[in-house]
């Protein structure tokens, strides 16, 4: 999948911007402040239905204004393309597809996967679990889209036993709700593992061509309850436990999963430089492995690539992309000193961006 055309209103630093990315590799190139992360951020909006940096769901709209508009326009390898639309109004969103109003945002994210690396992209390694688990989540939505509505029932069962725990309930109140828990926890815990079982060997394969040095590499995935027992006679026997907490406390929202090393004892060991590389192992894998499942590749985006990875990982990471029919966005301070194929540059300066195609074999 790739973006041909996207258009901003509102949107951060921008009143209105258009963006034409080529095929292939796009340079974003302009001081910081200028709006190059934002581009980014919007295609990742589109994707995902929130935002990636640190601190925010949603993007905030620009100063002084109340909503802001994202509208693009798609194709894929095989021919098909699409146009997609997207409004964040007060708190409701508005999405479109070739026209159509869209009950949900599901549609939009399953034909326009991105997926990106930037300053943001360690806390995947080091920060919370929730990271991880929106992570594993997005990537099971891709194969399984009914994965959605699952934990979308999860989400409201969990609600209301946390709302039972509040109250002074007895158990029948909390047994069918109890019931729905552990009835959804086993299948999002299947289409997890079997998700995370067919992401690993892409993963494994890219930490060894990115980070050798850490050592053989596997995944730890732990589902958020003892496996022995059935989450609902867990649950039901945590109830007074729960109350004090005022939470539930075990179940599919507390699953996590980790990239271990043999030559690193603990994540927590990483400096954040290791982490950033680690991350980037699960990004570059992620990408080739929506490839071989949906038969095409993803948006990737790179922010700040030069300054986030040292030299030789960076350089890494742009053999890795020459060879590969995929759509890139790289953004930039300058211009950096390394040959790609077809580059291109856009200059973002003032918040507008501007075209000017590279010179052959240089970016």
């Amino acid at each position: 999948m790739r973006i041909d055309l996207l258009r901003l209103r509102n949107l951060r630093c921008f009143e209105v911007a258009e963006f034409a990315p080529a095929p292939g590799t796009n340079w974003l190139v302009g001081p910081n402040g200028a709006g190059k992360t934002t581009l980014l951020e919007a295609a990742y909006i589109l994707s995902h239905g929130r935002s990636f940096r640190a601190g925010t769901r949603s993007a905030p709209c620009r100063h002084g204004s109340s909503n802001y508009l994202i509208y693009a326009e798609t194709s894929r390898s095989d021919g098909s393309a699409h146009r997609l639309g997207l409004a964040r109004r007060s708190d409701r969103w508005e999405a479109r597809l070739d026209g159509a109003d869209l009950p949900t945002l599901a549609p939009l994210f399953e034909v326009c996967p991105v997926v990106v690396f930037g300053p943001e992209s360690p806390s995947l390694i080091t920060g919370p679990g929730d990271e991880r688990r929106s992570f594993l989540d997005w990537s099971v939505f891709h194969v399984e889209h009914r994965s959605l509505d699952v934990w979308r029932r999860w989400r409201r069962a969990l609600r209301q036993r946390n709302a039972l725990l509040r109250t002074d309930a007895d158990a029948t109140a909390f047994e069918p709700w109890e019931h729905d828990l552990g009835r959804l926890a086993e299948e999002i815990h299947r289409m997890r593992s079997a998700c995370l079982a067919s992401l690993e060997p892409y993963v494994l394969e890219e930490a060894a061509a990115l980070v050798p040095e850490f050592g053989s590499p596997r995944f730890d995935y732990r589902p958020g309850w003892d496996e022995i027992t059935p989450l609902t006679d867990q649950l039901a026997a945590m109830r007074e436990r729960d109350r004090e907490r005022g939470f539930t406390q075990r179940g599919a929202h507390r699953a996590d999963w980790s990239l271990e090393f043999e030559g690193i004892a603990r994540r927590e060991h990483l400096s954040r430089g290791q982490a950033k590389a680690v991350a980037l192992v699960c990004v570059l894998g992620l990408v080739r492995w929506l490839r071989d499942r949906t038969a095409d590749y993803p948006l990737l985006c790179l922010d700040d690539l030069v300054s986030e990875l040292d030299a030789e990982h960076a350089g890494k990471v742009i053999r890795w992309m020459t060879d590969k029919p995929l759509q890139v966005w790289i953004t930039s301070t300058s211009i950096p000193n390394v040959s790609l194929p077809d580059g291109h540059v856009f200059h973002v300066e003032h918040s507008g961006v501007i075209a000017g195609k590279a010179s052959a074999g240089q970016v």
